[in-house]
C-alpha cells in the first residue's frame, strides 16, 4: 500500500528540480548556496503551490539532493544571472516546463532520483 505521506516519481523530480532552480536563484541573487533551512522553506512554499503532501524526512532528502546537484547544473546550463532565471517561470511561483531547458533541468534531476 502506498505511503499517503510520499510523493509520486514525477512530484519528488519537480521538487528536486524546483528546488535546484532555487540554488540558482540563490547563487545569483547572494553568491552563496542556500542554507538548509532556507531549502526547507522553500518546499514548503513548493508543496504549498502544488497540494503535494510528503513527510519531513523525503523533504529533507530532495532538499540534500538540490543541494548536490545545483552545482553541476549551473556548469553545465550556465544559468548564473537574476535574468537568465527569472526567464524559466511561467509566474512568481511555477517553473514553465515548456521551455526547453527546464525540460532539461527536469530530466537531470529525474536521472539523480533514480539513482538513488
Amino acid at each position: 500500500m502506498p505511503n499517503p505521506l510520499s510523493l509520486d516519481d514525477e512530484a519528488r523530480a519537480e521538487m528536486l528540480c524546483y528546488l535546484v532552480v532555487g540554488e540558482l536563484v540563490s547563487m545569483a541573487r547572494t553568491q552563496d548556496w542556500l542554507n538548509t533551512g532556507h531549502l526547507v522553506e522553500l518546499s514548503r512554499i513548493w508543496m504549498h503551490a502544488n497540494g503535494a503532501i510528503c513527510d519531513w524526512q523525503e523533504r529533507i532528502e530532495i532538499a540534500r539532493m538540490a543541494a548536490d546537484l545545483a552545482p553541476d547544473i549551473l556548469a553545465t546550463f550556465g544559468l548564473d544571472t537574476e535574468k537568465a532565471l527569472t526567464a524559466l517561470f511561467a509566474n512568481a511561483r511555477r517553473l514553465d516546463y515548456r521551455l526547453p531547458v527546464v525540460c532539461q533541468i527536469h530530466d537531470r534531476c529525474a536521472a539523480r532520483l533514480h539513482r538513488v
